[in-house]
């Protein structure tokens, strides 16, 4: 015996992914800014936006698996987290337009302008400053779910019922967001973004810049999920969502357990949610529909769910054949995603990358044991 634990197969797969992620984030800002005469291998800007903004996705999957795979909370309104610090940042962008917009009122963003408002909301106080806006896109999310997740876990809401109620939280975060008396640009939602942090959003460095910071935090937070599943509390997690009756006999407060993890997970979909807006160029209302929080479930179903990696990859992965299949059949998108997540759930239950290591360990173990679970850590 050495004394030193042997790394499951997840794991090893976890640090091949972040340090595929940290040299993602060098490599594709230098071949993105390479002269394309000069560099083959040059990839356009449109081109590292997208697989920025599969990263943000990826990240969004990463905070839902957290929930879902490790605690068993299936929600289905991340999509509302993810939307509030798109939110926030977006605030942010409207607010370094100044007098360069289409009103050039150097306080008031044009929908403002258009809709009569005399001056600028209290919510909007403060987003003028970027680490103010970051905090927002954590903290607004974050309070959020800590306020939902305290009356439905106190009140030991769980499996389908709490489902419902997600989903009909950010149902009606669209809804009032779509009025314009809010104050957040109606069904229009916020755009025509100018400058981030003094930098034009459109620049071929700031989109380069753009894609590394959301590798960077991709990696940060899957770093940060493995740490929390590999603690204590990750075990007494695991233990909720495999016997929550009998965790709680044992006397875990298993309320504030979920209640602790719910918010976290819901500050990482802030974070992916803010690295999105200034990618795509755009935040709007149809961000919080519920249909994207499916999607999301979709994602975390394909890849493999309870597994971290399996979750970003099946982000990635759904993502870029939807990059694909609507460009060539765009009508037909819903019908073959909706029969992937039907096929997944009765075929491969365990998703694409919990197959991919039970063959694997099936081919490494002796023929008269039972290979493990792969998602046995």
């Amino acid at each position: 015996m050495t004394g030193v634990a042997r790394k499951s197969p997840i794991q090893k797969l976890g640090v091949a992914f972040v340090a595929a992620l940290l040299a993602a984030s060098v490599v594709v800002p230098v071949l993105a800014l390479a002269t394309p005469s000069l560099s083959p291998l040059h990839i356009s800007t449109y081109a590292v936006s997208l697989m920025g903004k599969y990263l943000c996705y990826a990240l969004l999957a990463l905070a839902l698996d957290l929930v879902w795979g490790y605690c068993g909370i299936l929600s289905l309104g991340h999509a509302a987290f993810f939307t509030l610090g798109g939110y926030a940042m977006g605030m942010y962008l409207m607010r370094q337009i100044g007098a360069r917009g289409v009103y050039a009122n150097p306080n008031l963003p044009d929908f403002m302008v258009f809709l009569n408002w005399k001056s600028l909301p209290p919510t909007w106080w403060g987003f003028e400053h970027f680490a103010y806006a970051g905090l927002m896109a954590i903290l607004v999310p974050g309070l959020l779910a800590l306020a939902f997740g305290w009356f439905a876990f106190r009140s030991r809401v769980t499996g389908v019922y709490l489902s419902i109620i997600t989903q009909a939280m950010t149902y009606a975060l669209m809804l009032a967001f779509f009025r314009n008396n809010m104050g957040f640009g109606g069904n229009n939602g916020l755009t025509d973004f100018k400058d981030i942090l003094g930098f034009p959003v459109q620049s071929h460095a700031t989109r380069a810049a753009l894609f590394s910071a959301s590798a960077l935090a991709l990696a940060a937070a899957y770093i940060l999920c493995r740490a929390i599943i590999s603690s204590k509390f990750g075990k007494v997690i695991v233990a909720i969502r495999d016997a929550e009756s009998r965790t709680r006999f044992l006397g875990y407060r298993v309320e504030r357990y979920k209640l602790l993890i719910f918010t976290i997970s819901a500050m990482l979909a802030g974070v992916a949610g803010a690295l999105y807006v200034p990618q795509v160029g755009i935040i709007n209302p149809s961000e919080f529909a519920p249909a994207n929080s499916i999607e999301a479930v979709i994602w975390v179903a394909v890849g493999g769910r309870g597994t971290l990696v399996g979750a970003a990859l099946g982000a990635l992965l759904v993502n870029f054949g939807k990059t694909i299949f609507t460009s060539a059949l765009p009508d037909d998108w819903l019908f073959a995603l909706g029969s992937l997540f039907v096929l997944v759930t009765l075929f491969l239950p365990q998703g694409v990358l919990g197959v991919l290591l039970q063959l694997r360990l099936r081919r490494r173990a002796p023929t008269s044991q039972a290979a493990p679970s792969p998602a046995a850590e």
